[in-house]
């Protein structure tokens, strides 16, 4: 399966990584470069796969599936969504190093990074990153678009709102709601439920701010970010 990666970043390479470990493994997907809007990149090589041009270029790049390699939730949602509307295929990337029970519901778009484990019972969404280490215990539910950061713990039977970013190290008690386009810094302690559109941090976790219900970008709140 002809994959092409959306991004050419930072995580756009570990998610090619990904699929080609995965390629390597005997998964049926094969990675043929990246698309980038930086002009910069174009006609570079980044992991041995060529950068390919431009988002827009997609239709002229012969391929079977696509997967949105953008780290920023917002933007992720933005482009997955316009590439559903559009047909495309939608594959997911995961590691041969990540620990997923059999059981587990995996949505399209999502990638899971080395070292994940995600236990029995455990619904992904669409579009979501289980980035680097993070472990997802059982029963949990997490909505699309939503990161979990390298590290992060979820007890069990956890529900992660759409598009919620958890921070690196962060701790989520078991049984614990967190709201949809909610931030969560770094190595904080969830231990009460939380509501949409927040932003919090610490040991216990405390409420910072409330976004008012509009979708800010990640990079607003960098003293909170992994």
């Amino acid at each position: 399966m002809r994959t092409v990666i959306l991004g050419a970043g930072g995580h756009a390479q570990v998610v090619a990584d990904i699929l080609m470990r995965a390629r390597d493994a005997g998964q049926p997907v094969c990675p043929i470069g990246y698309l980038d809007d930086n002009p910069r990149l174009h006609g570079h090589t980044e992991l041995g796969l060529p950068v390919l041009g431009a988002l827009h270029e997609l239709p002229s790049v012969a391929h079977d599936a696509v997967i949105v390699a953008i780290g920023e939730n917002h933007t992720r949602q933005q482009l997955f969504d316009r590439l559903q509307q559009q047909g495309e295929r939608l594959t997911v990337a995961r590691h041969p190093a990540a620990v997923i029970a059999p059981d587990v519901s995996i949505a399209p778009g999502t990638v899971i990074c080395a070292g994940v484990v995600v236990n029995p019972g455990s619904v992904i969404g669409a579009n979501v990153i289980l980035n680097t280490g993070c472990t997802v215990d059982h029963h949990n539910h997490i909505g699309n678009h939503a990161h979990i950061a390298p590290g992060v713990h979820l007890g069990g039977d956890v529900k992660i709102g759409e598009g919620t970013l958890i921070g690196i190290g962060a701790t989520v008690m078991p049984q614990r709601c967190i709201g949809a386009w909610s931030v969560v810094g770094a190595a904080t302690l969830v231990h009460t439920d939380l509501p949409d559109y927040v932003v919090v941090a610490g040991v216990p976790g405390r409420v910072l701010r409330y976004t008012n219900g509009d979708r800010e970008p990640d990079h607003a709140y960098p003293h909170v970010l992994p």
